[in-house]
């Protein structure tokens, strides 16, 4: 296809990757007036019994950045966000969702996770993680098989209906993978937590008949994250539009909400790599677009360089994968903004509630990653620059990617499982014999000045509480 279809966009105008243009009305580039009606909202809901704010001995019931994202999506109408605020919170209450997340069965998210939108593993310029889905591959073989295995929960308690099911993947993205990405030194405008995606939708080889046949699949992703999920998504790429797409545009436009669809951009094959480039470094955009990422849809995300950085994998047998693609949530572990990645769900049965990876204290996040610019010059000034990629920008040759370091592990005394394969190993920081680091970790020694203050906002803010009050000292 060589152009977007009528009355469609095509690529996001020059300045829409610029910080200023994606900031507006997110937390720390506030006007007055969004202040104003921010302050009025959280009192709303404070009134109402639906928000507790911080003490000086617990955390807000909810964080900033969540209750931000229901402002932008009512234009900053205090009133209006507190009636869809309420509303979800009905809906989660009514729907078990806490306890649904926490034991939902692991096999049953792989599978929705499967026919979903999935993390690359990477983020774009600003931060913001970026997700790949490739519809052709949603033959109607797989579709009959996700659907009959989404309708056979009865009874109450948590459902493994479609729709709760789908739940639990976008909870995963704002307790799991917005928090890390929100953690992570180096991104611009760290004041701000990261609360959306982007995504890249490949809709090659996709027939006129399967689109039709995925059109509710479709609409329950967008109807679930508009109406409890707002704001979530910051822009659509689609790839591989079929000839016969402009002749659908009109009627797949009406499966979706107007503030879905203007954030919806065709692209033609030529506009491609030069404008997932202007968001995205060469090295984040997979190989199939032009770019240096050794990714495909259905893979285990591929975390950048900067992530492994910052975390430290609890060792054993498919580790990586427990934490990366299954139901995981992070707790707080000290003052010096140390996280915990908590794996829940359940296998065969048994509620698991692990300690599978951690987050490194904020001063070692900082370090380290000075530690990283520092190799990187040193790199370049020995390797000077002798080629131009495919944007056309000058690019130094690439620095080789760490390997996650790997603690000692010894079971949580509080739960263990088996799951289907092998066991998955635990520790408690607080039970680690001393050992060397390995790539990944945190160096040994550096001379490095105090971490910037504008840093210290992201120690505990963005961070969803852990849903047991002991939980905590259980970990400690």
């Amino acid at each position: 296809m060589d152009g977007p279809p009528k009355d469609q966009q095509g690529p996001p105008p020059p300045d829409a990757a610029k910080a200023e243009t994606r900031l507006k009305g997110h937390l720390g580039h506030l006007t007055k007036g969004e202040e104003a009606a921010f302050t009025e909202f959280k009192e709303i809901c404070a009134k109402e019994g639906l928000y507790k704010p911080a003490t000086a001995e617990s955390k807000a019931s909810h964080d900033d950045g969540t209750l931000i994202r229901y402002l932008r999506a009512r234009r900053f109408v205090s009133k209006d966000a507190f009636v869809q605020f309420k509303e979800t919170e009905i809906w989660r209450k009514e729907n078990d969702l806490e306890t649904l997340y926490e034991k939902i069965d692991i096999n049953a998210y792989w599978e929705s996770r499967s026919v979903y939108p999935q993390w690359t593993g990477r983020r774009d310029k600003r931060g913001i993680p970026v997700y790949l889905y490739e519809v052709g591959k949603l033959d109607s073989k797989k579709m009959t098989a996700y659907a009959a295995s989404t309708s056979k929960g009865k009874g109450k308690g948590p459902s493994q209906s479609k729709m709760l099911r789908l739940f639990a993947l976008y909870e995963n993205l704002t307790r799991f993978i917005m928090p890390l990405c929100s953690a992570v030194p180096g991104r611009p405008n760290p004041e701000t937590p990261v609360d959306q995606s982007n995504n890249i939708v490949d809709i090659s080889k996709v027939g006129l008949k399967q689109f039709w046949n995925l059109k509710s699949h479709m609409q329950d992703a967008s109807l679930l994250a508009t109406a409890h999920y707002p704001e979530t998504l910051d822009r659509i790429f689609i790839l591989g539009a079929p000839p016969f797409f402009p002749t659908v545009w009109g009627w797949i436009k009406r499966w979706f909400d107007p503030i879905t669809t203007s954030k919806i951009f065709v692209l033609s094959s030529h506009q491609v790599l030069p404008t997932l480039s202007q968001f995205m470094d060469i090295e984040d955009i997979p190989k199939k677009y032009g770019g240096q990422l050794d990714f495909q849809w259905g893979d285990l995300p591929n975390l950048d360089p900067v992530l492994r950085d910052c975390i430290t994998i609890a060792p054993g047998p498919d580790a990586e994968r427990y934490f990366l693609t299954a139901p995981v949530r992070w707790v707080d572990a000290g003052e010096d903004g140390e996280m915990k990645a908590i794996g829940v769900g359940s296998i065969d049965g048994k509620q698991r509630q692990d300690h599978v990876a951690t987050l490194h204290s904020l001063a070692t996040r900082v370090a380290t990653h000075a530690e990283r610019l520092s190799r990187a010059n040193t790199q370049q000034n020995l390797h000077p620059v002798s080629s131009l990629n495919a944007t056309g920008s000058t690019s130094s040759p690439p620095v080789s990617q760490p390997q996650p370091s790997v603690m000692t592990a010894t079971p949580l005394p509080s739960t263990t499982f088996e799951p289907p394969t092998a066991a998955l190993a635990h520790t408690s920081i607080n039970e680690q014999p001393a050992q060397p680091m390995q790539n990944g970790s945190p160096p040994e020694k550096i001379d490095l000045p105090p971490p910037p203050a504008v840093l210290e906002r992201q120690k505990t803010e963005y961070v969803t509480p852990a849903s047991d009050p002991a939980e905590l000292k259980t970990l400690a």
